[in-house]
C-alpha cells in the first residue's frame, strides 16, 4: 500500500533531479571520451549528438557559441574528448552532456593535461588579476622571446618599427616547439629578468596545432612568466588559440602583431597629443601675455606716468605740508611741557622746607642733632641749635 503523502509531478521530480545534479562538483566539470553518433548540426548553429563506447551511450548538446570555436568538423564516427557539464533536460527527463569544448581524440590527452594544469595553476592563484602588472606607457626597450625566423618575429619587428621607432628591440632567440623548447623559453625570461635590459617582454610564436603550441602550456613556462618582474605579453598562435601562458601573462594578445601594437604607443597618436599640448600651452602663453599687456596699459594711463613732474611736485608739496605740521606739533608739545613743568616747580616750591623757613618758621635740634618736636625733650641749661631761613645759631634753654 502506498503511504499517504503528497505526490510529485513529473516536472517537479525532473527539476529536483536537475538541481541535485547541478550541485555536484564532479558532474559540473567533466571530460568524456567517446565516439560521435547521431550527429546533427541544426540551422541555429547548435549541435546535437551522442557519445558512445563499447557498452554505453550519452546524449550531448553543443550550443552555437561553443560550436563556433571548434577547429575541426565533427561527424559520425569521430572519436573525441569533450569537456562540459552534466545537466537534465526536464522535458524528456533525461540527463545529457552540455559540451563547451571538444577536441579529436588524437588531441584529447593533451587537452586533458591542459585542463588539469589550468585548474591547478588557477587554484594556486597564478591567474589572479591582482598579480598582473601594467605595461609601461613608453618603453625604451622591448624584449622579444620567440624563434629568430618565421612570420612572428617579422610581424613584431615591422609593427614596432612602424608604430614606435624610438623603442629598441632586443631579441632572445628560442625554440618554440619540440624537445627542450620549454626550457629555452624559461631561460630567455630569466635572462631578461636577471639583466633588466628590457622594459616589457613579448613571449610567443605563430599559429599551429595544439602539439606545436604545447611549449607554452608547460608548467615551467607558466611559473617563469608568473615570477617575472618585467611585464609580459603572451602572443601565442592565432586569435582562437589559448595557452596556459595566456592566462598567466600580464596581458594576452591574440597574435604576435597585436602584441607589438599593445606594448608601444603609436607615433602618430603621440604626435597628435604633443600638438594638442603645444596648442594649449601656446594659447595659455598668449593669454598671459595679453593680460600683462593690459595691465601695462592701465599703468601707463595713470597720471603719474603721463606727467611724472606733476606727480613729483604734488609729492614735494605734500612733504612740505608734513614738515610744517611736524614743526607746529613739536612747538605745541614743547610749550605744553614747559607750562606743566612750571606748575610742578611751583607746587614743589610750596612744599619745600626752605619755603617754610622763609615764612618765619625754624627748626630746633638738641645737642645730639635730633629735631626737637616737644618741650619735654629739652631741659633748663641744654644747648640747642636753631635753624632759620638765613642760617643757624645756638641757644641755651632757661626756665621762665
Amino acid at each position: 500500500m502506498i503511504k499517504e503523502r503528497q505526490a510529485l509531478t513529473v516536472t517537479d521530480l525532473n527539476l529536483y533531479i536537475k538541481e541535485v545534479i547541478a550541485r555536484d562538483d564532479i558532474l559540473s566539470d567533466v571530460l568524456v571520451k567517446g565516439e560521435l553518433s547521431n550527429f546533427k548540426a541544426h540551422s541555429s548553429g547548435h549541435m546535437y549528438m551522442s557519445l558512445k563506447d563499447g557498452s554505453g551511450v550519452l546524449r550531448a548538446v553543443m550550443f552555437r557559441s561553443a560550436a563556433a570555436k571548434l577547429t575541426f568538423k565533427p561527424q559520425n564516427g569521430t572519436k573525441v574528448v569533450a569537456h562540459g557539464r552534466i545537466g537534465v533536460y526536464e522535458r524528456d527527463g533525461q540527463y545529457q552532456l552540455y559540451i563547451d569544448d571538444m577536441q579529436p581524440e588524437g588531441q584529447g590527452d593533451l587537452y586533458a593535461a591542459f585542463e588539469q594544469l589550468k585548474q591547478k595553476l588557477a587554484t594556486e592563484g597564478l591567474f589572479d588579476p591582482a598579480h598582473k602588472m601594467r605595461l609601461p606607457k613608453y618603453p625604451k626597450k622591448v624584449g622579444v622571446v620567440t624563434a629568430p625566423t618565421g612570420a612572428a618575429i617579422r610581424d613584431i619587428i615591422n609593427v614596432l618599427s612602424r608604430r614606435f621607432a624610438y623603442a629598441d628591440i632586443v631579441l632572445y632567440p628560442v625554440l618554440v616547439q619540440g624537445e627542450n623548447s620549454a626550457a629555452s623559453i624559461v631561460e630567455a625570461i630569466e635572462y631578461f629578468n636577471r639583466t633588466k635590459i628590457a622594459d616589457v617582454l613579448i613571449v610567443g610564436r605563430g599559429g599551429g596545432s595544439i602539439e606545436d603550441l604545447w611549449s607554452f602550456n608547460e608548467e615551467c613556462v607558466a611559473r617563469a612568466i608568473y615570477n617575472s618582474e618585467i611585464p609580459i605579453v603572451s602572443a601565442v598562435g592565432h586569435e582562437i588559440d589559448f595557452t596556459i601562458s595566456d592566462f598567466v601573462a600580464d596581458l594576452r594578445a591574440p597574435t604576435p602583431s597585436a602584441a607589438a601594437e599593445l606594448v608601444v604607443p603609436a607615433q602618430t597618436e603621440l604626435a597628435e597629443k604633443f600638438e594638442n599640448v603645444y596648442r594649449m600651452i601656446y594659447r595659455q602663453a598668449m593669454q598671459i601675455i595679453e593680460n600683462r599687456r593690459m595691465r601695462v596699459e592701465r599703468c601707463t594711463d595713470r597720471p603719474v606716468f603721463k606727467d611724472p613732474i606733476r606727480g613729483l611736485e604734488n609729492q614735494r608739496q605734500y612733504l612740505d605740508n608734513l614738515a610744517h605740521m611736524f614743526e607746529t606739533a613739536v612747538k605745541n608739545l614743547l610749550a605744553d611741557k614747559r607750562r606743566k613743568m612750571a606748575e610742578t616747580a611751583a607746587r614743589l616750591d610750596g612744599l619745600s622746607p626752605l619755603g617754610t623757613l622763609a615764612r618765619g618758621y625754624s627748626v630746633v635740634k638738641d645737642g645730639n642733632g635730633g629735631v626737637v618736636k616737644s618741650a619735654a625733650q629739652v631741659h633748663s641749661g641744654d644747648v640747642i641749635r636753631v635753624t632759620v631761613s638765613d642760617g643757624e645759631f645756638s641757644a641755651e634753654v632757661r626756665e621762665d
